[in-house]
């Protein structure tokens, strides 16, 4: 009886122990035992299909003023004084200056040219002045000896016959003195006036440089042709550079090369948005295309566009992008430059189209397919494409309705049989 308690007790260890022997091989079949891996599907559709381009993109102005170095001076210029981007100036604010030095020298230069001619032109009219009244003097006493010439041969009758022919002689000489002057003074004036013509010459010479010189000092001061808002150039005066390279802005004592583009002043009642839009999207895309536009910073406003211009490819082969312009239709006040947008451009609809998600279409050396299910099974089912979109796909080759896998049934297999054996199973 003392014995019995331990006898219990080992036969209940017993039984417990062939129990749990019985389960542990249940427990590694289940462990053992692959899950199955839903292939998630979706159904051919029919309806009316819009095709959509999407970007980021930035604000700015339109119908921009460029802002040049004047083509004055002959060489560099330096600019001692910019706007920063982003200033907001009005109509005639300076937004750059250049150093006028070289042009101020050169303007009181010809300024004192200018004072020395005007003086030169005053002398000269005042001898041609003088030269005119001698010659007028000449003239008016040839005349007045030719008229007492003439007095004194009227007499030659009552005096000796020497005397008559000195007479004579003396009407002759002032005759043709005064024929000489008279014949003369055209010329002799026409010297006079010369002069006079020379010094004014020399005088519009040095009016001609000192209105130069201050032409060329007001154009040294860049001003805005409009309200609007500074965008700074890239200043491309290096010597070095390298492909790649991000040019820096320009800033107060850079060297100028007269005609560069220092800024530009946007219009901010002509508001642009510009984007750079994958190469492969280009074909798609047309001037005047309608898009919608959609401006971070002003959430639940949405702004009409349309596309403007579409600018040149460039980027490395691996991410060719191309830069395009869209017009706002509908700009508001609370718009700003650099805002961020988020571009929907309206590319084309195919009205009814047979369409599918875009990860539910399949390619592969030019085939087109699709995993259809057939018999219980997602199988290969070769489609045409008829246009890809960034979500949807138009096809044909399916029925409306048929169930076709959005994800390829052989990696999820594949992936059921890694968690079952812990390597990947190869294709058959």
């Amino acid at each position: 009886m003392k014995r019995l308690p331990r006898v219990l007790l080992v036969v209940s260890v017993l039984i417990l122990l062939a129990s749990g022997a019985r389960s542990v091989p249940r427990l590694f079949e289940k462990v053992n035992t692959p899950e199955a891996v839903p292939v998630p599907s979706t159904r051919v559709r029919t309806s009316d299909v819009t095709f959509t381009v999407t970007a980021e993109g930035a604000l700015q102005g339109g119908n921009s003023r460029m802002l040049t170095a004047p083509m004055a001076g002959g060489g560099t210029l330096t600019l001692t004084d910019l706007r920063k981007s982003g200033d907001l100036v009005k109509k005639n604010d300076v937004v750059a200056q250049f150093d006028p030095t070289d042009e101020n020298f050169k303007l009181r230069e010809a300024e004192a040219d200018l004072a020395e001619a005007e003086q030169q032109v005053i002398q000269a009219q005042a001898e041609a002045l003088a030269k005119e009244e001698e010659v007028e003097y000449e003239l008016i006493k040839a005349r007045g000896e030719v008229r007492q010439a003439e007095i004194e041969v009227r007499v030659n009758s009552i005096r000796p016959a020497l005397t008559a022919k000195q007479n004579n002689i003396s009407l002759e000489g002032a005759q043709t003195r005064l024929a000489k002057l008279e014949r003369d003074y055209p010329q002799r004036k026409a010297a006079a006036r010369a002069s006079v013509a020379i010094q004014e010459a020399s005088r519009k010479k040095a009016q001609v440089l000192a209105d130069t010189a201050r032409r060329n000092i007001d154009m040294m001061t860049l001003r805005a042709p409009a309200d609007g808002y500074v965008n700074v150039e890239r200043n491309s005066n290096t010597n070095f550079f390298f492909s790649g390279m991000i040019l820096p802005l320009f800033q107060v004592g850079d060297q100028v090369r007269p005609g560069m583009a220092v800024a530009q002043i946007p219009d901010l009642n002509s508001w642009e948005a510009s984007a750079k839009i994958a190469e492969t999207d280009r074909g798609h895309l047309s001037v005047g295309q309608p898009a919608e536009i959609q401006v971070i910073a002003l959430p639940g406003k949405k702004f009409g566009a349309k596309v403007k211009d579409l600018g040149g490819t460039t980027g490395p082969p691996w991410e060719r992008r191309f830069e395009c312009k869209l017009a706002l239709l509908d700009a508001s006040p609370e718009l700003r430059p650099g805002m961020s947008t988020r571009i929907v451009i309206t590319v084309g609809t195919i009205a009814k189209a047979t369409w599918l998600p875009a990860q539910a279409l399949f390619e592969q050396s030019g085939r087109a397919f699709v995993y259809a299910r057939q018999d219980g099974r997602f199988l290969a089912k070769d489609v045409k494409l008829v246009r890809r979109g960034e979500s949807q796909v138009v096809i044909s080759g399916l029925q409306v309705g048929e169930e076709v896998a959005l994800a390829s049934p052989d990696q999820k297999e594949e992936k059921s049989g890694d968690r079952q054996t812990g390597a990947g199973v190869p294709k058959k």
